[in-house]
């Protein structure tokens, strides 16, 4: 499996952070800009555990399922997909900084199975997850900007 690992550093508290990624209310797209609206479906979500269906305008699916059963990491498992194979994974450990903002060490673990995704793969890889690190940054500016009550 291809794999990157990054940090990331936000003002946005932990909670929030937190909170955006176990969002699964219509309002996920406009937190997360990579979400294509059209493809985004919820089929369960539990007390720790939830099965979402996203995908990007470049019409790249994954059924994930969503666990954050340890109160500071979220992992979404690939179940199903038209790019990756099962078992591939991303997930976010979350940790407080001094100044009330968050540290994210994100895990970018995917098994590309069509020639596109391997290409995708490759140049997430050789960037050191760069386009990966640009759309969880996207996503922490809307909530920077929104109040602390908001998102």
């Amino acid at each position: 499996m291809p794999k990157v690992e990054m940090d990331l550093e936000t003002s946005v508290a932990p909670e929030r952070v937190r909170a955006a990624l176990l969002d699964f209310t219509e309002r996920r797209p406009e937190l997360w800009p990579g979400i294509e609206p059209s493809l985004y479906e919820v089929y369960t979500v539990g007390e720790n555990t939830a099965e979402v269906k996203e995908g990007s305008r470049m019409s790249v699916w994954a059924v994930e399922q969503y666990d954050w059963s340890h109160p500071d990491v979220v992992t979404w498992t690939v179940r199903r997909s038209n790019f990756c194979a099962p078992g591939s994974y991303v997930s976010a450990a979350i940790t407080p900084r001094r100044d009330g903002g968050s540290r994210i060490h994100l895990v970018w673990n995917r098994t590309p199975t069509t020639f596109g995704a391997r290409m995708i793969a490759y140049l997430i890889v050789a960037t050191n997850g760069r386009p990966v690190a640009g759309s969880f940054r996207r996503a922490m500016k809307i909530l920077e900007a929104a109040p602390a009550g908001g998102g």
